[in-house]
């Protein structure tokens, strides 16, 4: 008879027989797959590079004959000079101010609103459906045409509060387009912020608005202006608003005031374009008028960038 150590040492055998067959069974499984991942990432790899190169590509030909048809007239004079309906007389002085004019609106209150609507929804709301119910519609918000904002601001701004196509209303209009960029971009920066540095201000005796300023704020600066960046980028852009609401493209008047009647680069950039079709001259204006945009949302875009810098090496 067989005493129950030595029944139990064959049953022990068996299993760890049987647990090695398993695992060999399974390394295979194993390796097959690893194979098939790293096939998977080489043409993931392969087929993101030639995007990556055909997106340069595309952009290089633009660059060029941007460049091209814009030598030439891109000068002194043409920085200088007010509209006219002479090609060779034309300049983009009185679009350079109202440019100016529409981002000193809608800079300070976009951050201003965008930045408090995070804050609030991210520190202060109550959890529950009603935030919920806010943080969808906002997103929505930021896939809304542009179009949509313009109808919007032609019916409130322009209409009903009596402004007309000044440069307050358009810059409201354009601050109520980028707004839920902004607001969803500066939510995920403030998510981001790690729960153990509130912890470690409350239990420093701080309260809530000081662990929000002192604390959250600081360390969320680099994402929240990272949206921002972008944000302004699409504003200082954008036409299809500033159409609807009427703004004039051929305006000899230099704005001096907020509510002034006003013209901007992309406006006057949209309208030289569709002229080239009577005059071949006004797609050099355009272009010309693209290169100078683009200027001016390099040295946007290098502000922002040096000041979110300071703050990530601070933090």
């Amino acid at each position: 008879m067989m005493d129950f150590n030595t029944i139990g040492q064959k049953t022990f055998n068996l299993s760890t027989k049987g647990v090695k067959k398993v695992n060999t069974y399974k390394i295979k499984i194993d390796h097959d797959r690893i194979n098939r991942r790293i096939k998977l990432n080489n043409i993931s790899k392969v087929v993101f590079s030639l995007s990556t190169v055909f997106a340069l590509i595309v952009l290089a030909i633009l660059l060029y004959r941007i460049g091209v048809q814009s030598y030439g007239w891109l000068n002194f004079k043409f920085l200088t000079k007010n509209l006219s309906i002479f090609p060779e007389k034309a300049g983009i002085y009185g679009a350079i101010i109202g440019t100016v004019g529409l981002m000193l609106i809608v800079i300070p209150v976009t951050l201003v609103l965008g930045v408090a609507t995070a804050i609030y929804l991210e520190e202060y709301a109550t959890r529950g459906k009603m935030q919920a119910f806010i943080k969808i519609n906002i997103s929505n918000l930021a896939s809304v045409p542009s179009v949509i904002f313009g109808l919007l601001g032609l019916t409130v701004f322009s209409r009903m509060l009596n402004l007309g196509s000044s440069i307050l209303a358009g810059g409201l209009t354009m601050s109520l387009l980028v707004l839920p960029i902004v607001v969803v971009s500066s939510q995920e920066a403030i998510k981001a912020v790690p729960n153990f540095l509130r912890e470690a201000s409350y239990a420093m005796g701080a309260n809530k608005w000081t662990t929000v300023r002192k604390v959250v704020l600081p360390v969320a600066i680099p994402g929240i202006l990272t949206g921002s960046i972008l944000a302004l980028s699409r504003a200082i852009g954008e036409t299809a608003p500033l159409v609807v609401l009427g703004i004039p493209t051929l305006i000899l008047r230099i704005p001096k005031t907020i509510m002034d009647d006003f013209t901007a680069l992309p406006i006057q950039i949209y309208y030289w374009t569709l002229d080239t079709v009577l005059t071949a001259e006004y797609a050099n204006l355009a272009a010309a008028t693209i290169v100078v945009l683009l200027l001016v949302l390099f040295i946007m875009n290098s502000f922002a960038i040096v000041i979110r810098n300071k703050f990530q090496k601070r933090f």
